[in-house]
């Protein structure tokens, strides 16, 4: 008789996927391990039972925590990596935090330390967190469309002042965080700049809002109802001929305002002068994305550890087998976790773009960083649905980490930019502003499935299709109609952002493959990635069938090849979420996870 053995499934390297995937920037391990350890602390575990108000507190009091691991706020604020990180690692164990501490870092903070024109301000109170800053931009009409907004700045010279005032409800500042949870608040206030009735161009204003009493004099606050995801105070906040002093100019490049009135710019109009005023939500964007990829691996970490602990009957009477056994189930957890490395590394790639871009590629470097959140964040979102369908109805409770998470990322697809309006700009952008792509040699039908080099022409070969599709529609409308015309090549130029993006996160990916030593494991990630790369064209294989970039033979063999990768993958997806690293102490602290 003989004994049948099993091979063993190879092991991977785990750290150096974990080393791999926090590799941002020259100390990247060190910033990811700062917030790692933080949120581990007791503090962030799941509360049960809270009120509404009561969260808000909570927020407010992580928040805190969190600062005391800054050690110089005010620098903390200049470092995009180190924001992007604490987003990452803070927005899937609490989305309420996280959105208090990127408005007060980044967008006030980070606003304030900004100006280097201005005399030094005095900022003790807001790195002590004694005041909590808050950004006051968009408007109850004017959401996406800030350059509209009506929120006016009179300058009075006799007294040095400026004057803010809400000219009617549409101007309301809707919907920031200025109600007096979390404890006295300080703004900055986008708002027009008016000196002699002349429009100078909006501006940011450094305006406090409230005292440890209440909002101040001519500041009405007004509560707004509670909205799903993150619960935080969001309010709408109205202006009555509210004085400021001459230093609350937020001043830069973009306009100083001198004692005469006049106003030096070396930035030409004013809707660019306001853009780069509010240049901050382009690091916001940033740390949109940074969210969108701790939540994706978060939950999926959560849904393919739950997979192996609930058993059910299997096909054999008597039989019970863990849900990861079936093709079924883990075959989609195996889709997003190649999607959510690819996430991971288009973010890092992202990052770098945005800290080392020359002046000159300023422009280039806010549209990747643009695409990415937009990609990022509504990938983010559907990780989340998918990882809490597959853990059932236990899914559904909070306190099993998964069911806030698809809400959250609905605030990051809208926040520092709706992801729609984002990718219509840069569309608008690349149809003629962005180089056509070199088209591809066309496939021969001799090249495997898993080859990358076959699979990135495809891609390419689809974005240069809709590239040249945009600029056809684009011409073909009435050249007095600029929004016809628009509307006309609206949907390529979208379909071109989007391939654009997905090869951006491919080539990511691909890159960090080659980065890996350890031959088992770098063969893994490559399947990874031919995984990842697969489906993109599976989706897409009509298009490239017509165009030659795969052949008729090529597109038939495209379930079989996802099935052939899904098996080799199978064995290895608790060791790919595990070295996601996402702390013992969250996932042990879930119910579902713990037995309980």
């Amino acid at each position: 008789m003989t004994t049948e053995t099993r091979t063993p499934h190879p092991v991977l390297d785990q750290s150096a996927i974990t080393s791999l995937l926090f590799q941002d920037g020259s100390d990247g391990n060190e910033i990811h391990g700062r917030w790692r350890k933080a949120v581990s602390n007791e503090l962030f575990r799941y509360r049960p039972g809270l009120g509404t108000q009561q969260r808000w507190q909570l927020a407010y009091e992580r928040l805190r925590a969190l600062n005391d691991d800054v050690p110089a706020p005010e620098e903390f604020a200049s470092d995009p990596r180190g924001l992007a990180a604490l987003h990452e690692w803070t927005c899937p164990v609490d989305g309420a935090t996280v959105t208090v501490a990127g408005i007060h870092y980044n967008l006030f903070l980070g606003s304030v330390v900004d100006d280097q024109v201005s005399p030094p301000r005095e900022l003790a109170d807001f790195t002590t967190m004694t005041r909590m800053g808050t950004f006051l931009c968009t408007e109850r009409a004017h959401g996406n469309d800030v350059p509209a907004l009506e929120t006016v700045a009179r300058y009075d010279r006799e007294r040095d002042e400026f004057v803010l005032h809400t000219p009617h409800p549409g101007a309301q500042k809707y919907m920031p965080n200025t109600s007096s949870a979390g404890g006295p608040k300080t703004a900055v206030v986008a708002a027009r700049l008016l000196v002699d009735d002349k429009y100078l161009g909006a501006f940011l204003f450094l305006t406090p809002l409230s005292d440890e009493y209440g909002t101040l004099p001519g500041v009405t606050v007004t509560l707004l109802p509670e909205r799903v995801g993150a619960s935080v105070d969001h309010c709408a906040t109205n202006f009555d001929q509210v004085r400021l002093p001459r230093t609350a100019l937020i001043q830069g490049v973009h306009g100083q305002l001198l004692p005469d009135g006049s106003l030096v710019s070396s930035v030409g109009s004013p809707r660019k002068r306001f853009l780069h005023a509010i240049s901050r939500v382009t690091a916001g964007k940033l740390c949109m994305s940074a969210s969108g990829v701790g939540v994706a691996r978060t939950a999926l970490a959560i849904a393919v550890r739950y997979s192996h602990t609930r058993h059910i009957s299997g096909p054999v009477a008597g039989q019970r087998v863990p849900l990861a056994a079936h093709r079924s189930h883990h075959s989609r957890l195996l889709d997003h976790t190649a999607t959510a490395y690819a996430m991971t590394f288009l973010h890092r790639a992202a990052t770098d773009r945005w800290v080392t871009h020359a002046p000159e590629e300023r422009a280039d470097a806010e549209r990747t960083v643009a695409v990415t959140k937009a990609w990022v964040t509504w990938q983010a979102r559907e990780i989340a649905t998918e990882s809490r369908e597959r853990c059932g109805a236990r899914g559904l409770f909070p306190a099993n980490g998964l069911a806030d998470m698809a809400a959250n990322m609905d605030g990051g697809i809208t926040a520092e930019g709706d992801n729609l309006a984002i990718c219509c700009k840069a569309g608008a952008e690349m149809i003629f502003g962005h180089e056509l792509a070199p088209e591809p040699a066309p496939a021969t039908g001799d090249e495997p499935l898993t080859d990358p080099g076959l699979l990135r022409r495809a891609l390419t070969t689809a974005e240069r299709y809709w590239h040249l599709a945009a600029r056809r529609d684009l011409r073909r409308g009435d050249g007095g109609d600029a929004l016809g015309r628009w509307n006309n090549a609206s949907d390529a130029a979208l379909d071109l952002v989007e391939v654009y993006t997905v090869g951006l996160a491919a080539d990511a990916l691909l890159a960090a493959c080659t980065r890996v030593s350890d031959p088992i494991t770098r063969a893994v990630l490559e399947d990874l990635s031919a995984l990842f790369l697969l489906r993109q064209i599976s989706a897409r294989s009509g298009l490239l069938l017509a165009e030659h970039a795969l052949t008729t033979g090529q597109v038939r063999a495209i379930p079989e090849a996802l099935h052939t990768l899904a098996t080799r993958l199978a064995p290895h997806l608790s060791a790919l979420t595990q070295a996601f690293d996402v702390p013992e102490e969250h996932l042990s602290s879930l119910p579902m996870l713990s037995g309980a």
